[in-house]
């Protein structure tokens, strides 16, 4: 498995004939060029909005500064690629609209390009000086003691060399024992590289990279958004069932009655006879039709609400339900269509699996919390992950904060329980 990043490779024997040292070398060397540009663009901008703010001119220019962190903290995000893999987020929010001015206003409200101005402030103060001595202590030094040999063969004309600039060397015994001298420093240097750019970069992520806080927003935002999607799915729902109880069921109707008094109009004979076949297919794609239309989204979930929807689902379905639902008012849509889907999908389950002659719906309000019980008197032994159409409902209901529990030993009896936060925000209308 390759190394992620310079930790994981100073861990391994072949760190040194790897290409980590270079890279961490790459990483501060241009750390101190990056340090100083940042420094200099810095200390720019603040001298000439100071100068200008004389005139008042250079007062919106100060905003300059106070943005100076993103580009530093862009590279640096980049930079780290050199000695870790794995990708560096930023922490800054999507303008809520388009345009300078939002994307301003954005920027200056959130915590992230503050951060980011700090760690500018520090990177072109003091962290690049850090780089730069790094690099001559680790990198340099070790460097010109390998090049002894060749200096006093070159530039001391093989009589004597100077060691940095320090010591003089006059014989060549001298001049090879300082190149090997150099190249084990070079050794040591390259772990010295490797920490070191490893703790800059661990600096970095800590300052500029996507923190606990940022993911806890981006949780939010997330369940924000799951929220959303259930809401347009739900009227995309009711305007399907709205074009097909309008649109399409209403042809059938007219369809089927114009069949009847045809057939009603036609002499006895083959013609009555297909009339008849033709009449009784409308029915079925009529009956069918509205069945489907009833499953896509109840038209009395929409006009009457939980208590009525359940009452009728209890009528429906094939066995016994006896249902116990008090509620002095309506839960928000999205609530009371997933309450109504999974007692139906309950339902289905006991006529389908369970066996039982009997089942119960009940449930009400209180507490700020909507609650439904499907009991029945079935074999038990249900398992959600065995296909029973509940693992979808739960995901479903997960997204508006609520809870779905199965109980059902072998032999049951069966319960499944719903709960979901709500409040109950108009009457409940009782004329049906």
């Amino acid at each position: 498995m390759r190394p992620r990043n310079v930790w994981q490779a100073m861990s391994r024997p072949g760190f040194l004939l790897s290409a980590w040292p270079w890279r961490s070398a790459a990483y501060l060397l241009t750390g101190a060029v990056t340090g100083v540009a940042a420094l200099v663009g810095i200390v720019t901008v603040a001298m000439v909005c100071g100068a200008l703010a004389v005139v008042l001119v250079g007062l919106p220019l100060l905003v300059l500064v106070a943005l100076s962190g993103i580009p530093v903290a862009e590279v640096e995000r980049r930079r780290v690629r050199l000695i870790d893999r794995d990708l560096v987020s930023g922490r800054h929010q999507v303008p809520a609209a388009p345009g300078l001015w939002a994307w301003l206003t954005t920027r200056l409200r959130e915590q992230a390009t503050w951060r980011e101005l700090g760690y500018a402030l520090l990177f072109a103060g003091l962290l690049w000086p850090v780089d730069a001595l790094a690099i001559t202590v680790a990198l340099l030094f070790p460097l010109s003691m390998v090049a002894t040999p060749l200096l006093m063969a070159t530039v001391g004309d093989g009589e004597e060399a100077k060691v940095l600039k320090q010591w003089t060397v006059t014989t060549w015994p001298n001049a090879v024992g300082v190149a090997i001298l150099g190249l084990l420093l070079m050794g040591l240097g390259a772990y010295v590289l490797g920490a070191t750019a490893g703790a800059r970069a661990e600096l970095a992520r800590l300052l500029i990279a996507s923190g606990e806080r940022d993911l806890d927003a981006k949780v939010v935002e997330l369940a924000r958004s799951r929220a959303r999607l259930v809401d347009a799915f739900e009227a995309e729902r009711r305007r399907i069932e709205r074009d097909l109880h309008d649109g399409a069921q209403q042809r059938l109707v007219a369809l089927t009655m114009a069949l009847g008094l045809a057939r009603l109009d036609a002499p006895p004979g083959p013609l009555a006879n297909q009339l008849t076949k033709a009449h009784a297919e409308a029915g079925h794609a009529l009956a069918e039709l509205r069945e489907l239309i009833h499953g896509i989204y109840p038209k009395v979930l929409t006009d009457y609400g939980l208590q009525a929807a359940v009452a009728d689902a209890a009528d429906r379905c094939v066995v016994a339900v006896d249902v116990t639902l008090e509620l002095p008012g309506r839960p928000p849509q999205a609530v009371e269509s997933a309450a109504y889907f999974v007692v139906c999908e309950a339902l289905a389950n006991v006529a389908k699996h369970s066996g039982a002659d009997h089942a119960q719906v009940s449930g009400g309000h209180h507490d700020g919390r909507l609650f439904l019980d499907v009991r029945d008197d079935g074999c038990g032994g249900a398992d959600p992950s065995a296909g029973s159409g509940l693992t979808g409902l739960a995901d479903r209901v997960s997204v508006l904060d609520g809870r779905l529990a199965l109980t059902s030993p072998p032999g049951g009896p069966t319960l499944l329980r719903v709960e979901f936060p709500c409040e109950l925000t108009q009457a409940a209308d009782r004329s049906a």
